[in-house]
Order: C-alpha cells, then structure tokens, then sequence
C-alpha cells in the first residue's frame, strides 16, 4: 500500500476512533468521519464501501496486529526491545494490551464496545484453534473443539474486561497467573501458549 494511501485510512481510522468516545457507532455518520479525518467523500468511499467496512477493517488491523505481535516470538518493539518475547502467548497478549500502543483499550470501553469484543474474540479464536489442532489432546479429547476454542477465548475477554473494570491494577503476569489458574482445570496452558 502506498504511503499517501496508508496515511488517508490511519486519518480515517483515528477519526473514527475520536467519536467513537462520543457515541455509538451506530449513531455516527460517514459526514461525521470524513469531517473529522478532513478527507472528501469520494476519498472515503475510494477507501471503504460503507461505514462498517471501515468498522471492520480497523477491528481487522488492530486485532490482526495485537495476535500476530503475540504469535511472533521475535517481536521486539515496546516493551521487548531490549528482552525476548514471553514464551506464552497469552502473558505476550496481556503485555501488548497493557502497552496498548494503538488505543485498543478505549475501543474495548467506549460506547459501541460490544462491537469491538467481538471483532477482538474472533481473532482470538483463530489463535487458540490454531493452538489446539497442534495440541496433545489431554482429558478435554472428547470435548467440541468450538466449545473448547470459545471457552478459552471468551474468558480470556472477560479476563482483560475484568482488569479494566479495575483500572488495570494488575501487571500483565499476575493476570497470566489468574487465567491459567481458571483454565487450569480445563486445558493446561503449558509454557508456549
């Protein structure tokens, strides 16, 4: 993607995220973001076909870049550029979210939050379905894997929502240590996941 493309969806993109601390998404307009990103029209919709493509596509690339930031064990800007990335991918999700370098946690509390919990689970579940097919199957083998792969990512949201609501009072390796203890009974989180 050319640069001039890139630096109009970043504008549209940060637009966006500015009211969506003001209202719902579903009560903004596409006038309201191409005001606020000081793009024209024609410029938006040479970008995005509707307003919840560009919903999609920013929950896409955020999303995108948090798991495969996770996934990555060479990954060394922020937090890791003078130390190597955590073996478990989790505790790595829980340092980038706490590093939240793109804003991710407001998008997670603002007013069309459920949204964005949604787009943020389904790239979690492609994570952890990746991570089970590779698996030793233990005492879950005859358990669903789409029951497997929601129950963890569904409490590893509540996990991170849990911390919010607490105003994020717990380091990133003490909330690993929760996680792992709920899930613990349920699927062994070994060192690499």
């Amino acid at each position: 993607m050319d640069r001039r493309r890139q630096k109009t969806r970043e504008a549209v993109f940060a637009a966006l995220g500015r009211l969506l601390k003001q209202k719902s998404h579903h009560k903004i307009t596409v006038q309201e973001i191409i005001d606020e990103a000081n793009v024209g029209r024609t410029t938006f919709y040479a970008h995005f076909e509707t307003k919840d493509d560009l919903l999609r596509e920013l929950c896409e690339e955020l999303f995108a870049h948090i798991v495969d930031s996770a996934l990555d064990a060479a990954h060394t800007h922020g937090r890791y550029s003078d130390a190597p990335a955590p073996n478990s991918v989790f505790l790595h999700l829980f340092q980038h979210l706490e590093q939240d370098d793109r804003n991710v946690l407001e998008l997670l509390c603002c007013k069309s939050s459920d949204l964005f919990l949604r787009y943020f689970k389904d790239s979690l579940n492609a994570m952890v379905r990746s991570w089970l097919s590779g698996a030793s199957h233990g005492e879950w083998e005859d358990l669903p894997e789409d029951f497997l792969v929601n129950h963890i990512s569904s409490t590893f949201v509540e996990t991170v929502l849990w911390w919010l609501k607490n105003r994020r009072k717990q380091a990133p390796e003490e909330l690993m240590r929760y996680f792992g203890t709920v899930l613990g009974p349920v699927v062994a989180l070994e060192d690499e996941f």
